[in-house]
């Protein structure tokens, strides 16, 4: 399995007080991710040494969660600040030939020499600031965008695409509501926070406590506001 994540990574912290659950990767700012144990798996629910998979700094998926991967070309994506439940579930194929006389794979049952190959989904991606919850089921090929919360024991079927900062509940899952209105969710697609360092997330953190819901008039302010201090801090970085 190759484990892809943030240029930043430091190690792995085997010594950590969530390393019995998790394989816990840390950051040289200061930020950690978690992978549960036995995460990955094959059609056998053994361990998966094959595929993809990338995770973004700070994001974490809860005990018990499993991601099956059929094969090397699949990969599953998770991006920033994702915060993942218990006993999730990520099937990224298991997918049977429907165009052919049958959808039994002859070559796993000894029943003739071969079959046709599997039809493949692409990428699974959750992208940024995504929380789901517990036993949540995707299956292969969707995308699920920035600030969207998937309800637990939701369904995410096939190639699944969300809007960003959707509410998504049910199976199959489907949009609930917008967790804000669509002014404020344009104003936080602009700052897209996640991409930036830890440390100025920590610098603004009394703007990540501000209700963006009841006043809105006062959000935007504060969100413009936030744009302002982003954009000053990017041209720094840039420069530095």
């Amino acid at each position: 399995m190759q484990i892809l994540t943030e240029a930043n990574f430091s190690q792995i912290m085997h010594d950590h007080h969530y390393s019995p659950y998790f394989t816990v990767l840390s950051y040289s700012d200061g930020g950690i991710s978690t992978i549960p144990k036995g995460f990955f798996r094959n059609w056998l629910d053994s361990e998966n040494v094959d595929g993809n998979f990338h995770i973004g700094r700070c994001s974490g998926l809860g005990v018990g969660s499993i991601a099956k991967y059929d094969g090397d070309s699949q990969c599953l994506r998770i991006g920033r600040f994702v915060s993942g439940g218990l006993r999730l579930k990520f099937l990224l194929n298991g997918q049977h030939e429907l165009r052919s006389i049958s959808t039994c794979m002859f070559s796993a049952c000894g029943a003739a020499p071969g079959n046709p190959s599997p039809p493949q989904y692409g990428d699974s991606i959750f992208k940024n600031d995504v929380w789901i919850g517990d036993e949540a089921m995707m299956l292969g090929g969707g995308v699920i965008e920035n600030g969207c919360v998937i309800g637990a024991r939701a369904l995410l079927p096939p190639n699944f695409k969300s809007e960003p900062y959707g509410i998504y509940a049910g199976a199959p899952a489907k949009l609930v509501r917008f967790r804000f209105c669509e002014k404020v969710i344009e104003a936080l697609l602009a700052i897209s926070w996640w991409d930036m360092p830890l440390s100025w997330i920590r610098a603004n953190n009394d703007y990540f406590l501000i209700d963006l819901t009841t006043y809105i008039e006062y959000a935007l302010e504060r969100l413009e506001a936030l744009g302002q201090l982003r954009q000053a801090a990017s041209i720094e970085i840039g420069q530095s």
